[in-house]
């Protein structure tokens, strides 16, 4: 009983430095960064899913579907009126409905994309260039090199 008593006033003769007492956690610490690093008893939150989102090329190549589609339709006569309707250039038009180019199997790659967390896997001007690379067969071989280097 002596061994005790003398480990646990030893103990408190530790813990105690100029009068200054100090506290022994026997839990686990978790650290918590923000301004400055805290330790807490609490496990930090899990981590949450990241936010998926279709990319902003298949935004666009749908969106060149649908303008397409109402030229084809006749609900606008043609592509400048697409672009005066929708306050773009002739130009931008253009650009957009030049993705329709792409080789199918491209598109439909090109729509199942997805931004995962605002990281877009694909700029607009590198899909164009796929799309002008020639005949389909060309155009699968940019797509390759393209997806080879990500």
């Amino acid at each position: 009983m002596r061994a005790a008593e003398s480990s646990e006033a030893s103990a408190r003769k530790n813990t105690d430095v100029e009068g200054d007492a100090f506290r022994v956690i026997e839990k686990p610490l978790f650290r918590r960064k923000s301004q400055s690093v805290t330790l807490a008893e609490t496990p930090p939150p899990a981590k949450p899913e990241p936010v998926r989102r279709p990319a902003k090329v298949a935004q666009q190549l749908a969106l060149a579907y649908h303008l397409q589609g109402a030229i084809d339709r006749g609900l606008v006569a043609d592509r400048a009126a697409v672009a005066r309707k929708l306050g773009l250039t002739r130009a931008r038009v253009t650009q957009l409905l030049d993705l329709l180019m792409l080789a199918p199997d491209l598109q439909d790659a090109v729509l199942a994309l997805e931004a995962v967390d605002g990281a877009e896997p694909l700029a607009e001007r590198t899909l164009r260039a796929v799309a002008h690379a020639g005949t389909w067969a060309e155009q699968r071989a940019a797509w390759a090199k393209l997806t080879a280097k990500q």
